[in-house]
């Protein structure tokens, strides 16, 4: 077990939450997911980030489950966000139970749980009309807080998940490339193609989380690279959210 001479957080900052449901909760995991998109930060928009650890499913390191529907997308960002080593996650008291503690001041990130519950009144009004009671669906919210904030917890529960890879050449991909002739600037945490200057500038390969996402990443910026003035001479010059800069995603997709 890792000790630690801080203790545990404050009760309030760490325990599951009832707090708001309904619209408020619904819209402010909606709030959270578009952010998400337009800075580019979840897998599917940005496949890499400052995370140590492969993107498997996120579970709950007392239980052994694994977290599902919206909350792997949330737990997702947390670990790419914050540079976590794991994906296990727990709440306040499971951490208490096992030993060890949330470190003082650390934030938890929330989660939701969807459930129903059929009213008292439904019931009543199901059995007077000799109907079957309608259940309400609602939601719950929890904080969870991955182990990496945690101290005092047995030692497996600490283990990371499966490190990401090395650079591992692709002699189709790395020749297409070359065929090119396009000059690509490996580094930094951006991916982009920079008309003015006629460069491509990508990540380097073990920044992502999947070795494929690498060469996906480098085609679609190059793409890009066949807009310019010199090859197919098309309109770079949008904005992010312009019909433009749409159009322009839409042919370095495709």
């Amino acid at each position: 077990m890792r000790a630690n001479n801080k203790r545990c957080g404050s009760r309030q900052a760490g325990a599951e939450s009832g707090g708001r449901t309904g619209a408020s909760l619904y819209q402010e995991i909606t709030d959270r997911i578009i952010a998400e998109l337009e800075r580019g930060t979840v897998p599917w928009v940005k496949p890499w980030g400052r995370a140590r650890t492969g993107l498997g499913l996120p579970r709950n390191a007392a239980t052994q489950r694994r977290y599902s529907g919206i909350n792997i997308l949330i737990l997702w960002g947390g670990v790419i966000d914050r540079g976590f080593p794991s994906q296990n996650w727990l709440t306040f008291r499971q951490a208490l139970s096992l030993g060890g503690n949330v470190r003082k001041g650390e934030h938890g990130t929330t989660i939701v749980h969807a459930d129903r519950f059929v009213p008292k009144n439904e019931k009543q009004r199901a059995d007077t009309d000799g109907d079957e009671p309608q259940a309400v669906p609602f939601l719950k919210r929890f904080t969870v807080f991955n182990v990496a904030q945690c101290d005092n917890l047995p030692e497996h529960l600490y283990a990371a998940g499966e490190p990401l890879p090395e650079r591992e050449m692709v002699p189709q991909a790395e020749a297409l490339i070359h065929a090119t002739g396009a000059d690509f600037r490996i580094g930094g945490e951006r991916a982009f193609y920079m008309p003015g200057s006629d460069t491509i500038q990508v990540p380097p390969q073990p920044a992502f989380f999947h070795q494929i996402d690498y060469y996906r990443t480098c085609f679609h910026e190059l793409g890009h690279w066949t807009g310019h003035p010199t090859r197919l001479a098309r309109d770079l010059s949008g904005s992010f959210g312009s019909n433009t800069y749409a159009r322009e995603e839409l042919v370095a997709l495709s």
